[in-house]
């Protein structure tokens, strides 16, 4: 009897904490972004991202709020010797926390570390090149994201894409685009959405979009989203993603459909940054 008694008191705690942590760690996140933006982060996000000063000073906030609950939640490895710096964590937060602009409660929840390499970094990939015949190779990478709990950045891409914003090209927006298509376990091209008339909207534009861009790219037609979208949705959604926040004016106008989707999902309109 005492045992059962100790049972049912075991499952009343987990239940209560299943319902009391959401709570907790929302009260515990907002403490954190009510603390006093560090000058020297403010000074690091001016210099590092361009469209700054272009957020409206709500979204500045927004944003700012964002980059400490993420360096507080995040943990951060260097690769190969490098040493990862204040500077380097807070450029890849400001960055990453644009996706979060639309204050959404979760903050990458499987993400739990970032690897940064200093720079193109090799893995071994197994590739199947026949019936029974797999081959292994040395791949070059510059970033990549684990559905698990990781992301891998090239601080030397990091670097060259905050130089060079509106080019299309961005590594942490990519992979961090990633990591929302893979919160559900899936990497598909498919975040989680508000509801179920969302999954609808989205897969027919989405699929109408992916459809006719492989085949601009397959006919060699200049697109303003990268090629390597083609490769499969999930990558088109990131490739999308890069491209909506750094040439959101050539998205509209060529993509207006996919842009208006992205729009809705980021709940931000970069075409007003200039």
């Amino acid at each position: 009897m005492l045992q059962i008694i100790l049972i049912l008191l075991l499952i009343a705690v987990v239940a209560i904490w299943i319902l009391i942590s959401p709570l907790l760690t929302k009260q515990r996140r907002n403490q954190v972004k009510k603390r006093s933006f560090s000058p020297l982060w403010k000074s690091i996000v001016e210099n590092n991202l361009p469209i700054y000063t272009s957020l409206s000073s709500e979204e500045r906030r927004r944003l700012q709020g964002h980059i400490q609950v993420f360096l507080a939640e995040k943990q951060f490895i260097g690769c190969q010797g490098l040493q990862v710096t204040e500077e380097m964590k807070v450029i890849v937060a400001a960055v990453a926390c644009l996706l979060l602009l639309n204050e959404r409660d979760k903050y990458f929840p499987k993400l739990r570390s970032i690897l940064v390499y200093p720079g193109v970094y090799f893995v071994k990939e197994t590739v199947a090149t026949g019936y029974y015949v797999v081959e292994e190779r040395r791949t070059a990478r510059l970033g990549e994201s684990w559905s698990r709990d990781q992301v891998v950045l090239s601080w030397e891409q990091v670097e060259q894409d905050t130089k060079n914003w509106q080019d299309g090209h961005n590594v942490v927006l990519h992979e961090f685009a990633h990591q929302l298509d893979q919160e559900d376990g899936q990497a598909e091209g498919v975040p989680i959405l508000k509801s179920k008339s969302d999954y609808q909207i989205w897969a027919q534009v989405m699929t109408a979009e992916y459809q006719q861009f492989c085949d601009d790219v397959h006919r060699g037609i200049k697109t303003v989203i990268d090629s390597y979208g083609a490769t499969n949705p999930a990558e088109f959604f990131a490739v999308a993603t890069e491209t909506f926040f750094e040439k959101p004016q050539q998205l509209l106008r060529k993509h207006r459909d996919l842009y208006e989707l992205l729009r809705g999902y980021y709940q931000v309109n970069p075409e007003e940054w200039g």
